[in-house]
């Protein structure tokens, strides 16, 4: 299998995150994992993955500021965010462009989506 692109999941939940982690890898993806918002901001700026999969609802630090903060560093802003997230309010979408995501799937996952979504940003 080739190998696709590194994939950084910041995730919480332990379960939502190996499951995420598992079916990368199946499609050919590098995985690198993140349980919080922090550890994902020391591992994009280190690692420079090519695309990151963002809970926005993560403890500390959410999503929201995490998106933000990455897209206003100058090593990070050009790596492609996917907001993933089960806030589906009206806005939600719009509220996760404006602070620099570049897609948004919400929760529960469809794997279709997500992965019409990453091929879209990898292009």
């Amino acid at each position: 299998m080739i190998t696709k692109c590194t994939v950084l999941i910041v995730e919480d939940n332990d379960a939502l995150r190996e499951m995420f982690r598992r079916r990368l890898i199946r499609r050919g993806y590098q995985v690198e994992l993140a349980a919080d918002g922090e550890e994902g901001l020391v591992k994009a700026a280190e690692d420079s993955p090519d695309l990151i999969l963002l809970d926005m609802s993560l403890p500390g630090k959410n999503g929201w500021t995490i998106a933000s903060e990455l897209k206003s560093e100058a090593q990070t802003k050009k790596i492609p965010i996917i907001a993933i997230t089960a806030h589906a309010m009206r806005g939600d979408r719009e509220r996760a462009l404006q602070v620099g995501c570049d897609d948004y799937v919400s929760k529960p996952i469809n794997f279709h989506n997500l992965f019409a979504a990453m091929d879209r940003l990898q292009q």
